[in-house]
Formats: structure tokens, sequence, C-alpha cells
């Protein structure tokens, strides 16, 4: 006979402040095998948890059953926690009164007190049933990848190489350098965005430890923490990394001209180029679907590049690569795009020249952009007379995402403020906004000194943007702090464009089983206990995949997402969770259903001979099984269980649920 333990958490009020906790655990009392049951303020706290030691020890209990919040929060605690007293951490039973019922019943006591003992009843009945489980050790590969080179990926390559672990960094551009690279300044402090990114970037390309590959994409994946095998896939260059100097004669021979897209194609660069003047590694690149040779394959056709580089580096026979790594943990960094201006007509973003994009201003801003750092309007290329930032482009707009991209106000006061000081007082600014947020260190005082500035600050959001046959813009906007009607005319227009999941973040969520939320970007293992991990064991996540953020954000992300991945690796081993698919062979059919449905790969079907009879059945690899139970769900005879959440201990809940019901029909509580 098993002796239970249960144990009801206040958890401050978020419970008790509409269950009656005292009730809940009065009715515990009574229900078969419970031996003890008791409620607390705190039950996660120190006082808490040694409440259940002691009574583990004093009554002698063999289950636990505790009524808290979500066991995403704190099942780890009291597993620990009972372990410590001599309990199998997996014979304890979470039951959630928080997010299940206080919380969704918060002006219910009545009907939240008599839930909250139903889904007590259903959790003793199942923890009769829990069996002790044991986690198994194996080995671990103390390579890591990391995908993605922006400054997330940077930032976390540096930490893991400098730890000792080798590492594959990953970019499928052809430098690395990301987003930050394209910028002119930084915020709050107008720093040289290249100035702090460029030593990055040779220290990362340099390290002992790093491997760069760039032009490449992670192609596949197979494997489990800690031993993943991943396959990457490394476009040509057409030119030998080992032999360019970055001298760049080749480029000036190349009769092809080809939008630029380091610069926002806002000029022209060739066939054969540099991505950047900032590029690592500074080794030049054929686009082969503009190269005159590549696309005709026909030797005769241009060979001027050929003939220039004195290095001997022009390759137009290399081919396509497929590089295998073994690694233990992989970061995720593969950053934010900026929205499409154009899906919003009204502003008039690719019809007029004017428009610009808040990236396409970085780079006009820039002194190694198309204008050397001048600012100047597109269509007349003359300094602007007036400018008007638009804010929230594509953000907090129930058309597109609702929610805030973080960095749009911040740029939009950087840039107002790299305007006037570039283009003197002659210049009017405006900046028309919904909520100015400027949440971080040091932002509230940048913007006022883009108010000391005279930038001038308009609380509306434009209506549709018109172009005047001198080629000026012109808008109608209500000012909220007014409460006026304003008319805005000027030669060059900013769209603060938002942040959005980068177009490869479907892929990267299939290849890594990476979870995604509602807003597309990926989703981190909780919110606030485990901000860094995917719901992948061993997938970690650094900077704006995870969620909009701004580089300070994002550098500590990538350091904290380091760490963790150390932290896992450095013994050499680690520890599978025990909450596994199990196979009863004899009974399985090797129907391959369970086969199809496992997203991990965990599933193999495997043929014996036996008396002269094949026998085809499934197998599940354990270390690759991540316990989603899928499998489980779909087999059609029931082969496959699940451990800690088996059939039996599914519909013992059900059975206690529907007894609590009937009770209640016949008068019972």
């Amino acid at each position: 006979m098993t002796r239970i333990g249960v144990y009801v958490c206040h958890c401050g009020l978020n419970i008790a402040g509409v269950v009656d906790v005292a009730k809940v655990a009065d009715y515990a009392k009574g229900l078969p095998d419970v031996a003890v049951a008791r409620h607390y303020a705190y039950m996660c706290s120190e006082p808490g948890q040694r409440m259940i030691q002691d009574d583990i020890k004093a009554h002698k209990l063999d289950r636990i059953v505790i009524a808290t919040c979500s066991p995403r929060m704190h099942e780890e605690t009291f597993r620990k926690a009972v372990a410590e007293a001599g309990l199998n951490p997996y014979l304890v039973e979470i039951v959630n009164l928080r997010e299940q019922v206080s919380w969704p019943h918060a002006h219910e006591p009545e009907k939240a007190t008599a839930k909250a003992k139903a889904l007590v009843r259903m959790g003793v009945a199942r923890a009769e049933l829990l069996e002790p489980l044991e986690k198994r050790k194996v080995s671990v590969e103390k390579n890591v990848l990391v995908v993605g080179g922006g400054i997330a990926g940077i930032e976390a390559s540096l930490d893991l190489a400098d730890a000792g672990f080798k590492v594959y960094l990953v970019e499928k551009a052809p430098s690395i350098g990301g987003r930050m690279a394209q910028l002119d300044k930084t915020f709050p402090t107008l720093d040289c965005s290249a100035c702090i990114l460029t030593p990055k970037m040779v220290d990362v390309a340099k390290h002992p430890n790093v491997t760069l590959l760039t032009n490449s994409e992670v192609a596949d994946v197979k494997g489990f923490v800690g031993n993943y095998e991943v396959t990457v896939a490394k476009k040509p260059r057409y030119v030998d990394e080992t032999k360019c100097v970055g001298c760049e004669l080749c480029v000036g021979v190349c009769p092809v001209k080809v939008p630029d897209k380091f610069n926002e194609k806002l000029t022209q660069t060739h066939a054969i180029c540099i991505y950047s003047s900032h590029a690592v590694p500074k080794v030049a690149l054929i686009d082969p679907s503009h190269c005159l040779r590549l696309k005709t394959r026909k030797k005769e056709v241009c060979g001027k590049c050929l003939e220039a580089c004195e290095a001997k580096a022009i390759d137009f026979e290399q081919k396509p690569q497929k590089i295998k790594l073994k690694v233990g943990g992989v970061v995720v960094a593969v950053g934010s795009e900026v929205f499409d201006a154009s899906e919003m007509a009204e502003f008039g973003y690719g019809r007029f020249k004017n428009i610009i994009s808040n990236i396409e201003f970085e780079r006009i801003s820039d002194a190694s952009g198309p204008t050397g750092g001048k600012i100047v309007s597109p269509q007349s290329g003359q300094a602007p007379k007036a400018i008007a930032f638009i804010q929230c482009v594509g953000s907090r707009d129930k058309r597109f995402h609702e929610y805030c991209c973080r960095v749009g106000c911040m740029v939009a006061l950087k840039q107002a403020i790299l305007a006037r000081e570039k283009l003197g007082d002659g210049v009017a600014i405006y900046v028309c906004y919904i909520d100015l947020r400027s949440f971080g260190k040091g932002y509230e005082e940048f913007y006022t000194r883009a108010r000391d500035l005279d930038v001038n600050f308009v609380a509306g959001v434009p209506s549709e943007i018109h172009g005047a046959s001198d080629g000026s813009l012109y808008f109608d906007v209500f000012d909220k702090g007014t409460n006026k009607l304003l008319e805005i005319r000027g030669d060059l227009v900013v769209l603060a464009n938002g942040l959005v999941p980068s177009a490869d973040i479907a892929r990267i969520n299939e290849l890594f089983h990476a979870s995604r939320s509602a807003d597309g970007f990926l989703l981190e293992a909780h919110p606030k206990l485990r901000p860094l991990e995917s719901s992948t064991a061993g997938i970690f996540l650094a900077g704006a995949c995870q969620a909009p953020k701004d580089i300070p954000d994002t550098v500590a992300q990538a350091s904290g997402a380091a760490a963790k991945l150390v932290d896992l690796l450095s013994s050499g081993e680690i520890e599978l969770e025990p909450l596994k698919a199990v196979v009863d062979e004899e009974l399985c059919s090797g129907c391959r259903i369970c086969e199809s449905v496992c997203p991990f790969l965990a599933v193999e079907i495997k043929s014996e001979k036996a008396d002269g009879e094949e026998k085809v059945t499934a197998e599940v690899i354990e270390e690759m099984c991540q316990g989603c139970g899928a499998c489980a769900s779909a087999c059609p005879t029931g082969t496959i269980q699940m451990k800690h959440y088996t059939g039996k201990q599914v519909l013992v809940q059900v059975q206690a649920a529907c007894a609590g019901a009937e009770a209640k029909g016949k008068g019972g509580s």
C-alpha cells in the first residue's frame, strides 16, 4: 500500500486569494492512501521543501502530490527536494492550481475550490501508479555549432572558443557581421558600429578554436543532445579562400554590374566582388547568376577576372561541398529581418524614391556607404531640407505584427540626431510616433538630447503619403499632443520598419525542432527560468531569432547561451531524462505509424527472423527520444507507452474525475 503526502501551496495570494486552500488540504486527507496533507504559503521555499522532506522521513511517504503552480516552474525544484530525502524524484506529481484554477476562475472562488479538489483527487489517483525512474549518463562531443555570424553568433563563438571548445561558426552570407555590420552608429553613445564590431569579427576569424564556414547553411541535423551529427552545405565562391588576398584587382575589370546587397541595393557592385569594405573573410565572391562565364559555361565568353588575378585564386571549377560535423550542442543565432514596408501601400515605399527604410538610411549615413556618409535624398542627390521619420512600420499593427520591435524608437532618435549634426540647423526634422519607448540604460537621456536639438515630435500615425509635382512628399497626421491635424512636407521620409522573423526561421524550426511562438520567433523553453534554451535539449537561442532586441541585450543573451552550453558539455557526459517512449515488442505489428509521426526521428523499424518467420518491430532510440508522446498517441494497439505517462496513469486520472462528477450528481461535494 502506498503512503501519499499532499501539499497545497498558497503561492502567496496567487492561489489562496481565490481557492480555499485549507478546505482543499482537509479534503485531501480523506482520499485513499493519503497519510498526510498540509497547506503552506510557499511550498517552493526552503521551509516548504524542508516540510516535505521531514514528512517523508517521519511518515514514511513513498509518493508526493504538490498542488501548486505549473510544473514548468518548479517541478525540478521539488524533484531535487524529495531526492535529498531519499525518495526517487519521479515519484512526485504536480497539480497545477494556479494556471488551471485560480487564474482562470479568479471571480468564482467556490467553483475554483471545487475544481481544485477534483484536480487533487486526480493527482492522488495518478501518484499511486507512479514508478521510480533513473537517469542515464552518456558521453558528449566537446565540439559546438553556432548558426549565424551576426554579433550574437560572434559573441557566443568567442566565449565558447575561449572556454576551450572547438567551434564551427556557420554563416549563410559571404561575410560574418550580420545586421550590425550595416549600421553607421549605435545608440545611445553614438559609437561607430564598425569600430565595435570589426575587431570582434577579426578575433573570431583568427581564433585557433574557431572554424569559420561562410557562404554556408546547415542542411541536415541528426542525433541528440551531446551527440549531434550536422551536415553543412557550403556554396562555391569560385574563388580559392586560401589564395585570395583581397586586392580587388578582379573587381575593377569585371564588366557586369549587379545591385549591391550589402548597401541595400542603393548602389551597384560587380559580379565578382568583396561583400563589404569590412568583410571577414576578405575574400572575393563570384555571383553565378550574373557572371557571364558561369551563366554560359563557355570559357571564351569572359575571363577577365582570371587574367587580372595575380594570386591565381579564381577557380571556376569549384563545386558545392557537404561538410559533416559532430557537435555536442548548438547555439542558434540567425537573427531577424527588417519588415518589407511595400506591404503598407499607404506609405509609398517602392513607389517614391525619397521614401526609404531605416536600414537604408544607415547605409546612406555610413562613411563606407554609397554616398560616403552624406545624407542626401536618393532622387535628387541633394541634402534634404525636411526629413520625416515614421515609427512602428509593420509593428504594433493588427494587420501585420502586433508586437513592439523594441529598437525602432531608439533608431529613429539616433538617426534624427545624426541628421541634425550632419545637416545643421537648416533642416526640419519630424518624428511621428505612437509611443516613444526609451526603456534602456541611458535611453531617456538620449531622448532628451534629441528634443534639445530641436527635433519635432508628433504623437500620431501619418495618413497616406503623397508625392508633389516638385518631387517633395507630404502627408497629414493628427497630433494627439496638440489635438491638431498637421500637414507635414519633406523631401525625405524614413520608415522605422520593425523586426520580423528571419526568412529561414521555418527551416531552422524543422532542422533543430526548436518551437516557435505565436509571433513567429523561436520559443524559449521558459520565459523566466529558461530564457536561453529552446524546447529541444542542447539547442540554445541567442539574439533576435528569439525576439526583437538591441545590441546590448543580444550580446548578453549570446554570452548566456554560451555559458549554458559550456555548463552542459564541460564534464564530458550528460544525464538523459528517463521520460522516454518504450515499445512492447511482443505486441508490436511493425505498422510503422510511430516512425512516420516521430518529429525527432527517434523510432526505427528493425527486422529479425525467428522460427523461419520475419518479425518486424519498432524500436525507440532512447538518446534521440524527447518524450513528446506523439508515437504513443498514434499507436493503434497501445504497444508504445510513455514512461511516467502510461495509459494506465492517464486513465486512472480520468476515472477519478468521472467518479467525482458522479458523486457531485448524487449530492456529494
